[in-house]
C-alpha cells in the first residue's frame, strides 16, 4: 500500500512535467516553420503554392493544420492530389501530384487538356506527343469524351508516341489515326488490355487499317 502511494506520488510531477514541455512545445517560436519543401509541382509556381499554404511567420509547427492546407493547395486545377506533412523541428513538406494530359481538344479559346481521370483542368498549348481527340461535344460530362479517355489511358507507351488524332464518333467507335497516316479501328473502351497486347505486332503488318475492336478476331485492310 505505502510502495503504491510513493509511486502515485512520484508520477505526479513526472505527468506534470511532460504536459509542461508539451505545452512549452505548443507554443515556442523555437519550433516556428523554417523552410517549405515542395515535391512533384512540376510546372505549377512554387510561388502559387506557398501562397495557398498560409504558413505562419510565427508560432510552433505543430499547430498547424496541415489537411486544411492540402485542401487549399488542391484546389489549384493541375494539383492532382497534395498531403502536407510535419518534419521536425522546423519543415513543412508538400507532396503534389500534378495532372498530366493523355487527350487535348481544339476549340477558339486555345487547347483543353484532359487528364486520366476526363478532368478538364487547362486551356494551354498541349505538349508534344499528346493525341489531339476529335469528337462531336468534348468535355468531361461526354460518354465518347470518357471513353476515348479510357483508350488513351490504357495506350502501351510504344504506341501513344504513335497516335496523333483519338476520334470518338460515339462511347463504341473509337478510332486512332497514327502519325505515318495509318488508322487503328479500336471500337469501345471495353477489353484495353487485350487490344493493346495485339496492336503492336499486328502493326508490323502491312496494310493502312487495323481492326482491333474485336481483340479475338482483328483483320488488317
Amino acid at each position: 500500500m505505502g510502495g503504491s502511494r510513493r509511486f502515485r506520488l512520484w508520477a505526479l510531477p513526472a505527468i506534470a512535467l511532460v504536459i509542461t514541455l508539451a505545452a512549452l512545445a505548443w507554443f515556442s517560436p523555437l519550433l516556428s516553420v523554417r523552410e517549405v519543401r515542395i515535391e512533384g509541382a512540376g510546372e505549377i509556381p512554387d510561388e502559387q503554392i506557398r501562397e495557398l499554404l498560409q504558413v505562419p511567420e510565427t508560432g510552433s509547427i505543430l499547430r498547424i493544420d496541415t489537411a486544411a492546407m492540402a485542401a487549399r493547395v488542391a484546389t489549384i486545377p493541375k494539383v492532382r492530389s497534395a498531403r502536407v506533412q510535419r518534419v521536425l523541428p522546423s519543415t513543412v513538406r508538400v507532396r503534389i501530384e500534378a495532372r498530366t494530359p493523355v487527350l487535348y481538344y481544339d476549340s477558339p479559346e486555345g487547347a483543353h487538356l484532359l487528364d486520366a481521370d476526363g478532368i478538364e483542368y487547362a486551356i494551354e498549348s498541349a505538349p508534344i506527343g499528346v493525341p489531339q481527340l476529335v469528337t462531336d461535344r468534348p468535355g468531361g460530362a461526354d460518354a465518347s469524351t470518357r471513353a476515348a479517355v479510357t483508350v488513351a489511358r490504357v495506350l502501351p507507351p510504344a504506341l501513344k508516341v504513335q497516335v496523333e488524332t483519338v476520334r470518338a464518333q460515339g462511347a463504341s467507335q473509337i478510332s486512332l489515326t497514327l502519325r505515318d497516316g495509318r488508322t487503328v479501328l479500336w471500337g469501345s473502351s471495353e477489353d484495353g488490355e487485350r487490344k493493346s497486347a495485339v496492336i503492336l505486332p499486328l502493326l508490323t503488318q502491312p496494310g493502312t487499317v487495323f481492326d482491333v475492336s474485336s481483340p479475338s478476331l482483328v483483320t488488317v485492310k
